[in-house]
C-alpha cells in the first residue's frame, strides 16, 4: 500500500467486475516445483513468470494462500500438502472400460494419456492397465496424493485489472473476495 493508504482506502477503489470497491492484486512469480524426494517436477525459471489473482482458482489453493501478502523480492519455500494441491488419490477415479468405448485409435500402453472426450472439459486419463478388450483408466491428476514444495520468487505485486479478473471466468461472489 502507498504511504497514507490504509486497507479501507484501498478497498474503496472501484472494481470494474464487482463494482463494490474491492480491488484484488495480481501476483507475478517464478517457481521451481519439487516432489517429496526433492526432484524437480517443473520450473518457470528461465522462462516467463506466472501471474495470478488470489482467490480466483488460477493456481492450487495451498500456493495461492501462501503467496498472499508477500512483497516483490520475497523468496519463500512453500510446502503444500496433497490435500491443498491436487487432492488425495481417489480410488473411485480408476475405472475399467471397454476398449471400443474409448476415443483413441491404435494400440494403448500403460502410461499413455489422453482426453476422455471431445470437449476441452473432458478429463485427461492415464492408462494403468490393458487386458484384451478392457482398459483400466486413472482419472486422478498425476500429482494427486503428492505433497509438493515450491521454491518461489515474487517478481511483482500490482492491482489486478479487469482483464485479469475476466480471464479467470469469475464473477462477483465466486472467489473475488468482494462478498
Amino acid at each position: 500500500m502507498a504511504q497514507g493508504e490504509n486497507e479501507d482506502s484501498r478497498l474503496a477503489k472501484f472494481n470494474p467486475i464487482c463494482g463494490n470497491g474491492f480491488v484484488p492484486n495480481r501476483i507475478t512469480f517464478h517457481y521451481t516445483l519439487r516432489d517429496p524426494l526433492g526432484r524437480i517436477i517443473d520450473t518457470s525459471v528461465g522462462g516467463d513468470p506466472v501471474s495470478f489473482v488470489p482467490g480466483q482458482g488460477q493456481i492450487i489453493d495451498g500456493l495461492d494462500e501462501a503467496l498472499r501478502g508477500l512483497a516483490p523480492g520475497a523468496k519463500p519455500k512453500v510446502r503444500v500438502p496433497a490435500a491443498r494441491a491436487y487432492g488425495e488419490r481417489d480410488p473411485a477415479q480408476i475405472q475399467t472400460v471397454a476398449r471400443a468405448a474409448l476415443p483413441v485409435d491404435g494400440a494403448l500402453r500403460v502410461g499413455d494419456t489422453f482426453r476422455a472426450g471431445d470437449d476441452a472439459q473432458a478429463p485427461v486419463v492415464t492408462v494403468v492397465g490393458v487386458d484384451g478388450e478392457s482398459v483400466r483408466l486413472d482419472a486422478n491428476h498425476p500429482l494427486a496424493g503428492v505433497d509438493l514444495t515450491f521454491d518461489v520468487e515474487i517478481v511483482s505485486v500490482c492491482e489486478a485489472i479487469a482483464e485479469d479478473l475476466l480471464s479467470s471466468g469469475s464473477r462477483c461472489g465466486e472467489g473475488c473476495g468482494c462478498k
